[in-house]
């Protein structure tokens, strides 16, 4: 479920950048900005896949009335006309469903060497009413199953935000850090700029040879590509961050300063809290319940059923009686003739292969279902293990990042001071320089991952909820 809400939200992103870059390019409207809990806040509400789940919550809601509107009365009626002959004999008939067998309310007693084949009509009208009574507990048993679903339903939805408020936590973390790459490489762009005029002004007073112009502006043009670069980068993080949060609009910009990674719990914390708390282990579990109460409810099937039944018809047959009663008004045209019955009936299906197999295959599947409980659990502990260490990695390495940058930065001024002062030359700055953005670059790339694997470390914790 979450790789396939990944793609999904990767293929929008890919629909939406074409317009993103477009309004880029000319320079249009600037993106709205929003705050992280306003961008979830936005995505619980208008994120398709989040929608999908709840109306999926609805609907199951709606599927468990089925089984209880049962104990609901049936009524029905119906309206007959029948010609055909009406010889008969004292001869036992079975209804069975594929043929239907009319009833002839008056026969003449033929046999099949007197029988007349002249046709005579028959009618009916009538309403039925029947009323479950009781049912041993078999519409109980159907209502029990079909709760259990609404559980099921329930659970992935859960399941389904957070796996969507992980792509918008990772999206929004990602155009900050798509903004600072865009800041490293302006920033390098415009010292490019001063060397390579410092460089000009050079050649030009004969103080310095022409190759430091050609090699400044060498590294003009190549900053200035990576500033290019970095703004596309931040076009599409800002357009996939709109389609995380099911957003119309072509992109989404954050607002502020980047939201503080939460402080990490310990590893055995974390496991027992993801152990408890996270909707898949949930999901998984009330896939067994409810495949448990559908194997009761197949069962149940073949449990007596009590209830009630009334009719009111009215009916009358063409055919002469052999007693010789007058033939009805009508002959047989008009169902005038009024009948009414009420009565209790009590059915009871012994034997049913059918039920018992399908009984067998349901049971067979709940051993399925505690399987997958085991492996979800096993997953998830190796989900959370694997975080928690890119966490723990990503964290420690950010002073390293930030005392690479500084070394840099010292480095770049040296050069610079050099340069300037005649004793350096295009070659040296470009390497300080390129040593300088590439620390910033990695700095800022390095904050994202501890954002991106705390809120990782978040989703399999199920902070979200």
């Amino acid at each position: 479920m979450a790789r396939a809400t990944r793609l999904g939200i990767c293929a929008a992103a890919v629909v939406v950048l074409g317009s993103t870059l477009a309004a880029a390019e000319t320079g249009s409207a600037v993106p709205a900005t929003m705050t992280l809990t306003d961008a979830l806040t936005y995505a619980r509400a208008h994120q398709p896949a989040v929608r999908a789940s709840l109306a999926r919550v609805q609907a199951s809601k709606a599927e468990a009335e089925i089984p209880r509107a049962q104990w609901q009365p049936r009524v029905g009626g119906t309206a007959q006309l029948l010609i055909g002959t009406g010889n008969n004999t004292t001869a036992s008939y079975v209804g069975v469903a594929p043929l239907d067998i009319p009833r002839i309310g008056g026969s003449t007693g033929a046999s099949a060497q007197a029988a007349n084949l002249a046709p005579s009509p028959s009618t009916l009208v009538g309403v039925g009413v029947t009323q479950e009574v009781f049912d041993f507990g078999r519409i109980a048993a159907q209502a029990a199953a079909a709760d259990a679903l609404i559980d099921v339903a329930r659970h992935g939805a859960e399941t389904q935000w957070l796996d969507i408020g992980f792509g918008v936590e990772e999206a929004y973390f990602a155009v900050y850090a798509a903004k600072a790459v865009l800041a490293a490489s302006n920033d390098a762009h415009e010292r490019a700029k001063v060397h390579r005029d410092l460089a000009k002004a050079g050649v030009t007073s004969g103080m310095r040879p022409p190759i430091e112009l050609t090699r400044a502006e060498s590294d003009l043009s190549r900053f200035d590509v990576g500033r290019v670069r970095a703004r596309g980068g931040l076009s599409i993080a800002q357009g996939v961050l709109a389609a995380s949060m099911g957003s119309t609009e072509p992109a989404v910009d954050v607002s502020g300063d980047a939201p503080a990674a939460a402080e990490l719990p310990t590893l055995n914390d974390a496991l027992e809290r993801a152990m408890s708390r996270d909707p898949s282990i949930l999901y998984a579990m009330s896939r067994l319940t409810a495949q448990e109460r559908s194997s009761t409810a197949i069962g149940a099937r073949l449990r007596p059923d009590v209830f009630l039944t009334g009719t009111a018809s009215g009916r009358a047959g063409g055919v002469p009686s052999s007693g010789g009663a007058p033939s009805p008004e009508g002959s047989g045209w008009a169902p005038v003739v009024p009948n009414w019955d009420v009565g209790v009936v009590m059915s009871w299906q012994l034997f049913d292969g059918t039920v018992n197999a399908r009984k067998e295959a349901s049971r067979a599947l709940e051993t399925v279902r505690k399987e997958e409980i085991d492996a979800t659990k096993q997953a998830l502990r190796s989900f959370v293990a694997r975080t928690y260490v890119q966490t723990s990695v990503a964290r420690d390495a950010l002073p390293t990042l930030r005392q690479a940058l500084d070394a840099a930065v010292a480095n770049y001024a040296q050069a610079d001071a050099r340069f300037k002062a005649g004793l350096g030359n295009s070659v040296e700055l470009a390497d300080a320089e390129g040593l300088r953005t590439d620390a910033e670059i990695q700095l800022a790339l390095g904050m994202f991952e501890v954002a991106r694997s705390r809120a990782a470390l978040g989703r399999a914790l199920a902070e979200g909820l």
